[in-house]
């Protein structure tokens, strides 16, 4: 998923069981457990375990002779004795039904079925007198009381059939499970979520007639579980399929099976319904074992009306009629995949197509209004998807792969197998009013998903904890396949920009290891972060570079190859990946060096068996990153790590370590020499001295350097003499790490701002962006402590810094994508921070559109700036909202948005608040990047964080706890604030919600962030406020 950005026989004896103490027993026919080996457990300690423990397990099985099921006339057992090696006789009482009795299933029957459910797997609420079983939904007690399924009982092919009525807006299904058990067991448990069941049968035997029983259902909510036990155990090595048929309403919530409106341009308001389910949602459309690791087929069969559409993962078989007025769509057989991946749209949606070289058959739908918009996004997937099949030197196994635009999608994209569902405005491109930026995103987005077809669902993480296997990896694809398939996008250049966004919340002390245990959903949908998507991608690329690209790629081949249609753990890439490794002195790759620094790099490389796996872990499985502290004397270069942790300056030391390759360039060779640093110390000896050294070149290592002594001074003269010495990707990293070492109180904040000043004679994109993400917090920070004058004053600082490349910039659209963005971010910044010239030009340009009622093209590039500037008056504000209630375009839509966000008018801001949550004109999907725009706008920010406390619970109901959404509303309209009273208010909030917010990873990090910010500018305000009163000032 790419995220939305702004894991009981033998003979005519009675069933056989396994214990866990390995022996093998059967119950004979007098109803006495005989043992081939040593027992379970002993005669005491079982007698104490039946005596806890019967009641609960006698419950739900003599429910079975209630009223819904069986006859309720019942026959008493007076006495059932039972003898297990020795226990004492004991007694007990119960009802069964005649019927029940009637059956085979008879007291005998029954015993063993207890005996076999006491010794083969005691359930953990058995193993304490203190311990209860979990209620169900009609008070009874749940056989059940983790979260994750048993593994007994797996899944090998479900049949589905779903019908949706787009009218009522409910839907109903029957779900055909083809089950295996691993061991006898007389309970199934499965996923179910806000589903009705209406029956559950178990059907036992293959062929014409094979027998049904019924199946009696306990609902658990709080795991989203039923539990179907059957009257006799199902047996090892024979066929069941579970029979359930259900109902249940289209969700209003983007996830499960939802419903999806738009408006025609005529007005008209038409549903549809579509899928979302990952990660824990396929168990609100159809009850599932709803686990990654529990792969199966399916076959699905969609009901719909003549006027609609049906597609699925894979193609149609037939269409059959069913009535009138109703038809049945049958879909081909899918390859065994993981529930989350299952996709179904009922739509009257509109396609185009186009075949691969090899034959699969591609195509985007959208609606009808917008299929015009298809193109791009066709040639793209149709690009990618041969690069991939050749990169991976694995066919795409499906015969089709579409791409559906939709009209409300919560996240970015979705890779369901055959049916990746998207965002309508990362998919959609219109090629008169989409910007360069818009292009880059929507290649890189259809680049993900398409990754995903191998990395996730081909091959997927076991269990949610390694989640970055598959999202890291598609993210890191994303810059592989783009730089190969669209090299006019530079896409490279950009990497790096995503390990900076990782390192800011990897730098707290909330932060996670990239493979983190977690268990229940909300836990799970806390993973969709940027330690899992931009760090997992950012120490993958420092693996390719530490390997080199043909042995990552072997190595990665290697894994798809081993584990297709199955899952993985994080040590299996890595075993992958070192299999590859050279071990003799064929080695032509430059290795790393380490403290033997005479050795050649193959037999350095020989030598250390380069331990993948023990590398990558440091990486994988501790938090954090590791900032390497440079000290030159001399020829010797001492290179110290640390842990580079935000907070009080007396943050304790965590004491890990990492396996760095550092890279480095000098003064005099810009040759790359590698190093892997593995101890806290270590000294590299250069062949001669140097003016300056240049560590981690390209950014392609997740680490942060420091240069001691007069190191910075040097880079910083460089900078400022010679800066294209070093790549634009190095400059921007230098930047970064200089304002990264102020909140660590390693530089000066005075030392940073002197290094940036050298941004006047900057032209190339990376490092003026970087310099903006450093430079505009700094005043957002003030804007929230009302600091007017100092604030004012750096707001024209920063002008001043870039006037020379902003007044070279033309109103236009030419130029390479890199250009074109530069353009679009440098004349936004200087129109909202009124820089006159460029004020008078958008309002000009503005003015022409409006006499034209919109039909004038503006330049893609500058329409975002005209659009800020006009809606700071209430005349233009209100002709851009109306045009966005009438656009087709996206991406106009989007440029709208943000502009009507950046009005200083209080009433317009609070009424955008709540006409998107309100969701009829402006999307509910737009509500997020709205409440964040509005968050970070100076007079807007009270009024979204006033909006997120009084609405959470419904906001919570809309995006679901733990979600991305929800983590950046949070962080939007909380992490700039920078007083005290801000620090209660958020900390106040957060604690009186308990477990419906207060535990989010979320709420810790932007505390975590609010306080860094009150100590960072406590620090740096007052030395901020002398250093722009100095002379050097002058010379910009």
């Amino acid at each position: 998923m790419r995220r939305w950005t702004a894991g009981f026989g033998r003979g005519n004896a009675l069933p056989a069981f396994r214990g866990q103490g390995g022996g093998r027993g059967w119950i004979n026919a007098g109803g006495v457990a005989s043992w081939t080996s040593r027992p379970l457990v002993s005669s005491r300690s079982l007698h104490s375990l039946l005596l806890r423990c019967l009641p609960l397990v006698l419950a739900p099985l003599f429910t079975l002779a209630g009223a819904e099921v069986y006859s309720d006339k019942a026959l008493r057992l007076e006495q059932i004795e039972v003898s297990y090696l020795g226990v004492s006789h004991a007694r007990f009482q119960g009802s069964l039904s005649k019927k029940m009795v009637s059956r085979p299933f008879a007291a005998m029957s029954f015993l063993s079925l207890l005996l076999t459910l006491l010794t083969m797997s005691t359930p953990s609420w058995c193993q304490s007198p203190e311990a209860t079983a979990p209620k169900a939904s009609n008070g009874m007690p749940f056989p059940w009381n983790k979260v994750r399924l048993p593994e007994h009982v797996v899944p090998v092919h479900y049949d589905l059939m779903i019908h949706a009525n787009l009218t009522t807006l409910a839907f109903w299904g029957t779900t055909e499970v083809e089950v295996t058990v691993s061991q006898p067991t007389s309970t199934i448990i499965l996923h179910s979520h806000h589903l009705q069941i209406a029956k559950a049968t178990l059907r036992k035997g293959a062929g014409e007639r094979p027998s049904e029983e019924p199946l009696r259902v306990l609902e658990y909510p709080p795991h989203e579980q039923i539990a179907l036990l059957a009257p006799e155990p199902l047996l090892v090595g024979l066929p069941y399929t579970v029979v359930i048929d259900y109902a249940g309403n289209l969700s209003e919530n983007f996830r499960g099976f939802y419903k999806s409106t738009y408006r025609t341009k005529d007005g008209e308001v038409r549903i549809l319904a579509s899928t979302q389910f990952e990660p824990t949602a396929a168990r609100m459309a159809f009850p599932c074992f709803d686990e990654p690791a529990l792969k199966a087929t399916f076959s699905i069969k969609i009901r719909r009306e003549p006027r609609h559409l049906a597609i699925s993962n894979m193609p149609l078989v037939k269409s059959v009629t069913i009535a009138e007025g109703l038809i049945e769509d049958h879909f081909d057989v899918t390859v065994k995949m993981s529930t989350y991946l299952v996709a179904f749209i009922i739509s009257d949606f509109k396609s185009v197509s186009k075949m691969t070289k090899s034959g699969v058959k591609v195509s985007v739908y959208a609606v009808p209004d917008k299929i015009n918009q298809a193109d791009y996004a066709l040639d793209a997937a149709v690009t990618l998807l041969e690069f991939y099949e050749d990169y991976f030197s694995i066919p795409y196994p499906l015969p089709k792969q579409d791409l559906a635009a939709i009209p409300d999608f919560q996240s970015g994209a979705m890779e369901n197998w055959g049916l990746t569902t998207y965002r309508e405005s990362a998919l959609l491109y219109d090629a008169e009013k989409s910007s360069a930026s818009s292009k880059l995103g929507i290649t890189m987005t259809v680049s993900h998903e398409l990754a995903h077809q191998w990395f996730g669902n081909l091959v997927t993480m076991e269990w949610w904890n390694d989640l970055w296997l598959n999202e890291g990896f598609a993210k890191f694809m994303e810059y592989v396949s783009v730089s190969v398939t669209h090299p006019e996008l530079k896409v490279e250049d950009y990497f790096f920009g995503k390990c900076f966004s990782a390192m800011e919340v990897d730098a707290l002390n909330s932060s996670h290891p990239i493979s983190t245990p977690v268990e229940n959903p909300a836990q799970i949908r806390e993973m969709f972060d940027d330690v899992s998507y931009e760090k997992g991608a950012c120490i993958l690329n420092m693996l390719r570079d530490y390997l080199s690209a043909d042995a990552f790629k072997n190595g990665i081949i290697q894994y798809l190859q081993k584990y297709s249609y199955k899952n993985t753990k994080n040590e299996d890439l890595w075993n992958s990946m070192a299999s590859i490794c050279p071990t003799d002195n064929t080695q032509t790759t430059d290795g790393f060096c380490s403290r033997s620094q005479h050795s050649s790099s193959s037999s350095h490389w020989r030598q250390e068996g380069l331990d993948v796996r023990s590398m990558m872990n440091t990486w994988t499985l501790q938090k954090g990153f590791p900032l390497v502290t440079v000290t030159v004397r001399g020829r010797n270069v001492h290179v110290r790590q640390e842990h580079y942790m935000k907070g009080s300056d007396g943050v304790p030391e965590t004491g890990y370590l990492w396996h760095v390759p550092l890279t480095f360039i000098t003064s005099k060779s810009d040759v790359v020499q590698r190093f892997l640093l593995k101890t806290k110390t270590d000294v590299l000896i250069l062949p001669e001295e140097v003016e300056w050294i240049k560590f981690n070149v390209g950014m392609n290592g997740y680490y942060i350097v420091h240069y001691e002594d007069d190191g910075w001074d040097s880079l910083a003269g460089l900078l400022k003499g010679t800066h294209t010495a070093i790549s634009s990707n190095d400059r921007a990293s230098l930047i970064n790490n200089a304002f990264q070492l102020v909140s660590v109180g390693k530089l000066s904040i005075e030392k940073a701002l002197d290094l940036i000043l050298y941004l006047k004679y900057e032209t190339e994109i990376m490092p003026v962006f970087q310099g903006l993400d450093e430079l505009i917090p700094m005043y957002k920070l003030m804007e929230k402590r009302d600091m007017n004058e100092v604030e004012t004053q750096f707001k024209a600082f920063l002008i001043k810094l870039l006037k020379a490349l902003i007044d070279k910039q033309t109103w236009t659209d030419d130029g390479s994508v890199s250009e074109r963005m530069l353009r679009s971010q440098l004349l936004l910044l200087a129109c909202v921070r009124k820089y006159q010239p460029c004020v008078q030009k958008a309002e000009d340009y503005f003015r022409k559109w409006k006499e034209s009622s919109g039909d004038l093209r503006l330049p893609d590039d500058v329409t975002l700036a005209v659009f800020a500037v006009a809606a700071q008056n209430t005349e233009g504000w209100d002709f851009l909202y109306s045009k966005y209630q009438s656009s087709l375009s996206n991406e106009e839509k989007n440029q709208i948005e943000f502009a009507l966000c950046t009005s200083q008018d209080k009433e317009k801001l609070q009424w955008l608040l709540d006409e998107s949550f309100k969701g009829d004109i402006i999307k509910t999907q737009e509500f997020p990047h709205i409440l964040g725009l509005i968050g970070r706008n100076p007079v807007g920010y009270p009024l979204a964080w006033q909006f997120l406390r009084e609405n959470w619970n419904k906001i919570v109901q809309k995006f679901e706890l733990g979600s991305p959404s929800i983590a950046y509303m949070v962080m939007r309209t909380t992490n700039q604030f920078s007083t005290r009273t801000r620090l209660e208010e958020v900390k106040g909030f957060f604690s009186s919600l308990k477990e419906n917010g207060s535990q989010l990873r979320c709420v810790q990090q932007t505390i975590e962030t609010i306080e860094e910010n009150i100590r960072w500018m406590d620090k740096n305000f007052d030395k901020i406020r002398a250093w722009l009163q100095t002379e050097k000032l002058e010379l910009l």
